[in-house]
């Protein structure tokens, strides 16, 4: 497969790029912006926080980028770790995919590869959405490599099916047609009570709706979700912990909550919460991750 417009059009390209350097710009706290070479092309991290202090990867979910995603929640968190916000590859960020990543993408290879780049034997991990399945995904690829994994908004899928339905139901039809009235409206679908903390920053609103007009969704295609079986993620137990927004339609579910029940994986509900639990619920949140991560 040869490699794919990211973007639906150059100048879309642009506004995004704008405004993802108008959101890292308001970041409260020193930062800096790197790219690591891996066999499936460029990927951008950006770091925050004293090298001396534990490593923290931070995953973003699909179509997101790091810019927006952790906006709310670096500042506190670099102040207890060593952050690496990454741009998932084949998605809306700065990371630049090659005509390998199209062809044969491995997840935890590709994660090797960041960690190598950083000279990390072990970290601790966060991710959000997709980002919370590339969470505990790698640490049952690499447990040697990954002291506690977190997964905000996240779920262990029974079915290839069980995706695909959830994931339309949540976003269709608004996401179809890419207004900046639908974008709102798919905003307070996807959001508990508190989706002010989007309607209320402009430039986070405007960056979400060039990001549902603008980016081409295809591009992330190659980031496949593995089912997994019981036994497998029985190995999850000791090492990660998810986080649930009360009222994300994505994730909590009879269907979903039931299997991490049954494998005696843990987990809380977080109440007035939707699927984007880290903005919505950043205070909470950003204390949750801190006391998880100092129990490991």
């Amino acid at each position: 497969m040869t490699k794919m417009n990211r973007y639906k059009s150059p100048a879309g390209r642009q506004l995004i790029m704008d405004s993802y350097d108008t959101l890292l710009n308001s970041w409260e706290t020193d930062w800096q912006e790197k790219d690591i070479e891996t066999s499936y092309g460029g990927t951008h991290i950006i770091t925050a926080g004293d090298r001396q202090n534990p490593p923290l990867l931070l995953f973003h979910g699909t179509a997101d980028n790091s810019a927006m995603m952790w906006i709310y929640n670096i500042e506190e968190l670099s102040k207890h770790f060593y952050t690496i916000s990454v741009d998932a590859i084949g998605g809306s960020g700065k990371s630049e995919p090659n005509a390998d990543y199209y062809r044969s993408f491995n997840q935890a290879t590709w994660i090797d590869e960041i960690l190598n780049a950083l000279e990390i034997h072990k970290t601790n991990i966060c991710g959000v959405s997709y980002g919370a399945y590339l969470a505990y995904h790698y640490t049952l690829k690499r447990p040697e490599k990954v002291s506690k994994a977190i997964g905000l908004a996240g779920r262990i899928p029974s079915s290839q099916f069980e995706v695909m339905t959830k994931m339309m139901s949540a976003f269709l039809p608004e996401a179809l047609i890419p207004s900046e009235k639908n974008c709102k409206k798919l905003l307070r679908k996807l959001s508990g009570p508190n989706y002010s903390v989007f309607e209320e920053n402009d430039v986070l609103m405007k960056h979400w709706y060039y990001l549902l007009k603008y980016f081409n969704n295809k591009s992330m295609m190659r980031h496949k979700i593995e089912i997994n079986s019981d036994s497998e993620i029985s190995e999850l137990r000791d090492k990660v912990v998810f986080l649930i927004g009360e009222q994300d339609r994505l994730t909590n579910y009879p269907k979903a909550i039931k299997r991490l029940d049954d494998n005696k994986l843990n987990y809380k509900i977080i109440n007035n919460t939707g699927h984007a639990i880290n903005h919505e619920q950043a205070e909470l949140i950003n204390q949750e991750i801190i006391d998880i991560l100092d129990r490991s």
